[in-house]
């Protein structure tokens, strides 16, 4: 893998990382338009250290209020959930904590039992092959629906203070989904706190949040397979490069996301999920590689 082919891989972590179009299948989509050789899962593994580095940048100060309400967290998990009853006051980042590791189970355990199969699929020896190609395009065109859906439905009254445990479990679930490639983490997520009535901005900023140990988890994987199996001549560079530009390019979109949607909606990026799922079916179809 070539030093440029880095760079454009690192860009398109950082930015499908974040918004709602998959960074999963761009990461098999893009190599394949390209004619170029799938760069392995340990350096897409690694490329969630550079976006587990910019949620841990960006949301630093949230992390660490909830790191120091741990405690408060783990003492009284039910009446924190609870929220403010006569005589205790609200405890608003220590629920967020609790919120944050319920929401985290559903993904973790669909990527124990499920995630083994997925990447055999989309990234084994035929994993850029048509009917993966396709699955993606499929995948990108539903989800695209639900968020369409979830748009004109939404109500945009909730703010973050307002989740409760319903919708933690809700948006658990459906980041479940996205170890299908096509899906996007930020996108299912997206899509379930619309329909749970919260602010397009706010639903973002806890998907973010929700996805910091899932990111994590991904990075550190990605990280521990590197040096195990190590690296060839000229690799660990060409790694470093790429983790670099995810991690810059994914803060720049964390940034760009939330401002876009404190004023617009996501119908943007239904258009463009849409839109590349019909070409690549039409590329499919004309017997493009």
């Amino acid at each position: 893998m070539s030093l440029i082919q880095a760079i454009v891989l690192g860009l398109v972590q950082g930015l499908t990382e974040f918004l709602p179009i998959s960074s999963s299948a761009h990461l098999v989509v893009v190599p394949w338009l390209l004619g170029w050789e799938s760069p392995g899962l340990a350096f897409d593994a690694a490329l969630h250290l550079g976006t587990l580095t910019a949620v841990l940048v960006y949301f630093w100060a949230d992390l660490v209020r909830m790191a120091r309400a741990l405690p408060r967290a783990a003492a009284d998990p039910v009446g924190v959930l609870r929220g403010p009853q006569p005589g205790r006051r609200d405890d608003p980042d220590a629920r967020l904590a609790i919120l944050i590791a319920i929401g985290t189970i559903p993904g973790g355990v669909a990527g124990l039992l499920v995630e083994d199969a997925v990447e055999g699929i989309y990234h084994g020896d035929g994993g850029t092959a048509r009917g993966a190609i396709v699955a993606i395009a499929l995948a990108l065109m539903a989800l695209a629906l639900l968020l369409f859906a979830a748009e004109r439905a939404a109500r945009h009254v909730r703010g973050l203070a307002s989740v409760r445990l319903p919708d933690a479990v809700v948006v658990g679930l459906a980041q479940a989904l996205a170890l299908v490639p096509g899906v996007s983490r930020s996108g299912a997520t997206l899509t379930a706190g619309l329909f749970r009535g919260l602010r397009r901005a706010d639903a973002a900023r806890f998907s973010f949040l929700l996805g910091v140990p899932v990111v994590a988890a991904a990075g550190l994987k990605g990280l521990l397979d590197s040096l195990q199996t190590g690296f060839a001549p000229g690799e660990l560079p060409i790694f470093l490069l790429g983790i670099a530009v995810s991690g810059l390019s994914g803060f720049a979109a964390i940034a760009g996301l939330l401002r876009y949607l404190q004023r617009a909606s996501t119908m943007v990026f239904v258009a463009y999920r849409l839109g590349l799922g019909v070409l690549l079916l039409l590329l499919v179809a004309i017997g493009f590689r």
